[in-house]
């Protein structure tokens, strides 16, 4: 596509939309405002510069028509998610100078490497296990999988901005980001969100109980384990497939490898002790982003990374500039009357439908909303009970509604490169264009809902749920 083409797509779509009257109980800014955020988003695909080129128009912009103040704009880049993410980064980069990360890969590869789709169901087995335990799919996501994926990645040749990282690093980020988003939905302390959609419910008159919600997710929750890993290996096929001889390589690798170093054994102590702190940490006034703080001054004090890799981490620095300016717009757009409009609107169109025909647009339009937010927090936090309620009064049962909406909750994050914090780390790896991201992602999207509402559906009632 022309590069003048690519400009003027998101041009067009911001004139559209600032054409339109400004509907009631929408602010003059706030309609300003979602045109930007529309139309960035469309650059985003669309590619005319980079996207920390296009978020830094995106806010000259939104300063200039007087949508939102500079200061506002900037707010974003004082968020602890966003630091988290640099922290994550920041802690990979131990894993990679140490060599743990690759001797853990090496391991992986070693027991699961004659194809690259067991490698890909590796990532999913761990995605559920970890799920039990850490309570966070930023931590899993940043903590776990990153590292290892992309010392496994490493370890086979595949580099990221690099035409190599179609060997089966992009096929790994993909699948590990997918299957830590089902593991997500798959338990009530899967994901920092799904407590907020228990309490809301809860508001409503509907109990939901750990053990409710993953009765009623086990079974779509586990075929969709098995299916999406094949469907983005379908998909995004990686160019090594049959990896033969490569288990006995990677065995090879790891015995010369010999004892841990030094370096290994600080890392797997700070690991370990990251680990202990995302579950626990809670209990003790120790936050996600604080426990990664830590964790990145201990591999400092100790001088596994040194400062100059710190100021050479292109991609978290990267990361942090463009998620930052999109988050923060995000957050406006809710506060400014958008998000409420616009569920209102939802809600008008669905009273006096069958419940289940109501329940299913509802179920639809909460799922791909998702591409108007940068946090899965905050789609929870201003749409979930707004549905949940006309769900119930269009007559769908409440127990059903709060778990079918609470579940989407996880899964809708598949869409986009920056609509849930581990998303943004999985990109920022930089294995993955936004083209393929979002077109893949599109796919799985489809998938997912038919698994959790055709074969969800009959689970459910099998449970008695309608």
């Amino acid at each position: 596509m022309n590069t003048y083409v690519r400009f003027l797509i998101p041009i067009a779509i911001w004139l559209l939309i600032t054409n339109i009257p400004v509907p009631e109980g929408v602010t003059e800014q706030g309609w300003k405002l979602l045109a930007i955020f529309v139309s960035t988003i469309v650059a985003v695909i669309a590619k005319p510069m980079p996207t920390g080129a296009i978020a830094l128009t995106a806010l000259a912009g939104a300063v200039l028509s007087q949508a939102i103040t500079l200061s506002t704009g900037l707010s974003a880049y004082g968020e602890s998610v966003i630091w988290l993410i640099v922290y994550v980064f920041l802690v990979a980069r131990g894993f990679i100078k140490s060599n743990l990360g690759t001797r853990v890969a090496y391991f992986f590869v070693s027991k699961f490497g004659n194809h690259s789709l067991g490698l890909g169901y590796c990532f999913s087995l761990t995605s559920i296990i970890t799920a039990t335990v850490v309570p966070s799919s930023t931590a899993r996501a940043g903590g776990i999988l990153y590292p290892i994926m992309t010392a496994v990645s490493d370890a086979l040749g595949s580099r990221p901005n690099d035409p190599s990282s179609r060997r089966i690093g992009g096929f790994l980020v993909k699948t590990a980001f997918h299957a830590n988003l089902i593991a997500g939905a798959m338990f009530l302390t899967g994901m920092a969100a799904n407590p907020l959609c228990q309490k809301i419910a809860a508001s409503q008159g509907i109990e939901i109980t750990w053990l409710s919600w993953f009765t009623a997710a086990i079974v779509p929750g586990i075929i969709s384990m098995l299916l999406v890993p094949l469907v983005i290996y379908i998909l995004y096929k990686p160019e090594l497939t049959k990896l033969e001889g490569v288990r006995e390589m990677a065995a090879d690798r790891l015995k010369s490898m010999g004892a841990m170093s030094r370096d290994e054994i600080v890392m797997t102590i700070v690991a370990l002790g990251m680990l202990t702190l995302w579950i626990f940490g809670g209990n003790w006034g120790i936050s996600a982003t604080m426990t990664a703080l830590l964790g990145l001054c201990a591999i400092l004090i100790t001088r596994v990374i040194s400062w100059d890799d710190v100021l050479q981490e292109y991609n978290a620095w990267n990361t942090m500039i463009w998620f930052a300016i999109l988050i923060g717009m995000a957050a406006q757009l809710e506060s400014m009357g958008v998000m409420s409009w616009f569920a209102g609107l939802i809600g008008a169109r669905v009273t006096g439908l069958e419940w289940a025909y109501a329940l299913t647009i509802l179920s639809l339009i909460y799922f791909y909303t998702h591409y108007l937010f940068a946090s899965m927090t905050a789609h929870v936090g201003a749409m979930y009970g707004a549905f949940l309620s006309v769900a119930i009064l269009t007559g769908a049962p409440p127990l059903l509604s709060g778990l079918i909406l609470a579940f989407i909750s996880n899964l809708f994050a598949c869409t986009t490169h920056y609509g849930a914090t581990a998303a943004v780390i999985l990109y920022g790896a930089g294995y993955v264009s936004t083209r393929i991201w979002w077109g893949v992602g599109l796919i799985v999207s489809l998938v997912l809902i038919a698994i959790w509402g055709v074969i969800g559906g009959l689970w459910w009632k099998a449970l008695g749920l309608w």
